[in-house]
């Protein structure tokens, strides 16, 4: 089984305050059953690929619908 983790910054981000842009995109990988964790410099999630290619998608458009200026993904595969 292939886990995969993402690290991603939707921008612009203000640390202890996301703007509307931020936490749609946060809830639309939420919607698809998965736990995001937010950090001071961005946010994480991990799963299995399949979940996570649909979810990165709904992420990016909800973010960018709600006034997202850049959102940086960065995507590794761990084989377990």
């Amino acid at each position: 089984m292939t886990v995969c983790h993402v690290e991603f910054v939707i921008e612009p981000f203000v640390e202890d305050s996301p703007g509307p842009h931020v936490r749609s995109g946060i809830e639309a990988m939420a919607r698809r059953g998965l736990e995001v964790s937010m950090g001071p410099f961005g946010s994480s999630v991990s799963g299995e690929v399949e979940d996570l290619a649909d979810a990165i998608g709904a992420m990016v458009n909800a973010a960018v619908h709600d006034g997202a200026r850049r959102v940086l993904v960065e995507v590794v595969m761990d084989e377990t």
